[in-house]
């Protein structure tokens, strides 16, 4: 099966609007922002011991847990990003205006708030 991110905001866009009973999005959505953030914090949270663990000692078990933990966070993000009337779009079109950029250049160029 081939999908892409457009597939995944659909999905998410379509079930936010399903049954809390019937649809983990919908119920982290019905929940708010609150929910949708702290799930992203876990999912980071896990996403790092997973890469530290991967980094410590390079298997296929800790390989196969680094990718199924970036899924997660990168699912989250995605809920949050729907949750607040954006999607996938908008980050690829910051990331286009960042490709071939020196990252220390774009750090620098950043408003100091």
């Amino acid at each position: 099966m081939t999908f892409s991110l457009k597939d995944i905001d659909a999905l998410i866009n379509e079930r936010k609007l399903a049954s809390s009973d019937a649809s983990y999005v919908a119920q982290l959505h019905q929940k708010g922002i609150d929910k949708i953030l702290e799930k992203i914090g876990e999912e980071a949270t896990e996403t790092i011991i997973a890469a530290k663990n991967y980094h410590l000692k390079n298997n296929s078990e800790n390989q196969s847990a680094l990718i199924g933990e970036v899924a997660d966070l990168w699912f989250h993000t995605m809920v949050m990003l729907s949750h607040v009337g954006l999607n996938h779009c908008d980050i690829i079109d910051e990331l286009e205006r960042r490709f071939g950029r020196s990252g220390l250049d774009e750090k620098a160029s950043r408003s100091k708030t």
